[in-house]
């Protein structure tokens, strides 16, 4: 028996890194995964972004487990195919439970000029891309009148001013993840009386092919900044896993009253 048998989690960004993790994890207490990815480039972020074959083995992955997961390529600035794929994932599996907002994005090594539209594609992807995967949950939430629990996932950078670079992308990064805090408190507010959970964890840095090579390239660009990111508990990173184990709990019945909080999983980053 899991913590979340009969339940039925929407995940975005589940191609690979804390998405999958987040798949993989809940599965195991039991849960079935709706799960999107862009699986494709954003022009301005220079390392490699998912694929559809990441997608189909996090699918592989998450059937291993026992459970079933419904896959589709959708980026999460399409508020129309994420409905959409929100539909067609409840239809095949029945209803919704839990909704996991967690595509992101960072930039490094961004070319000059590009600032703007950077800083664009960071808010568009991190806080109006939250927007959209909660506004296509709602009315399945809504209807099945059983309550539910919404996790947003910000960052350190969302509860203090690190400075983590500085070429636009990097300013849209602080933005979005900020802004989300102001999205979660308010739909934890309009949404407590339909038992319905809003919350947002911060993880500090955690090892994904997202972050890869990022923490170098700041201590080659700006030694003495890349110094004050390191994290007071002795790891430089943290793994997917710790912010899953995280999120498994404070999606559960165990943590039933636990809805507006802002929840760090760092390393102690944030009292630094």
């Amino acid at each position: 028996m899991g913590k979340l048998d009969g339940k039925v989690a929407l995940i975005t960004g589940a191609a690979r890194g804390q998405g999958r993790s987040h798949a993989e994890r809940l599965a195991e207490e039991g849960a079935d995964i709706i799960g999107v990815d862009i699986c494709e480039q954003i022009d301005t972020v220079t390392y490699p972004m998912a694929t559809s074959e990441d997608l189909e083995e996090t699918v592989r992955l998450v059937e291993q487990r026992g459970r079933r997961m419904v896959a589709q390529a959708v980026d999460v600035r399409n508020a129309p195919a994420l409905k959409s794929a929100v539909a067609a994932g409840v239809a095949q599996l029945g209803r919704l439970d839990i909704v996991l907002a967690n595509a992101g994005i960072m930039f490094q090594g961004l070319s000059p000029g590009r600032d703007d539209e950077a800083f664009r594609d960071a808010v568009e992807v991190m806080l109006v891309g939250v927007w959209n995967t909660i506004q296509a949950a709602l009315p399945t939430l809504e209807r099945q009148g059983e309550g539910g629990s919404i996790v947003i996932t910000s960052s350190v950078n969302g509860l203090k001013g690190m400075v983590a670079g500085t070429n636009g992308g990097n300013f849209g990064y602080a933005a979005a993840k900020h802004g989300v805090v102001g999205l979660m408190r308010m739909y934890a507010n309009y949404l407590a009386p339909q038992s319905i959970r809003v919350n947002t964890i911060h993880p500090t840095g955690v090892d994904t092919p997202m972050l890869a090579g990022f923490a170098e390239s700041m201590a080659t660009a700006n030694p003495a900044l890349a110094g004050g990111l390191g994290n007071p508990l002795p790891v430089q990173l943290i793994e997917s896993r710790d912010v899953s184990n995280a999120i498994a709990w404070l999606v559960s019945d165990e943590a039933r009253y636990v809805t507006g909080v802002t929840l760090p999983v760092d390393a102690g980053a944030c009292v630094k």
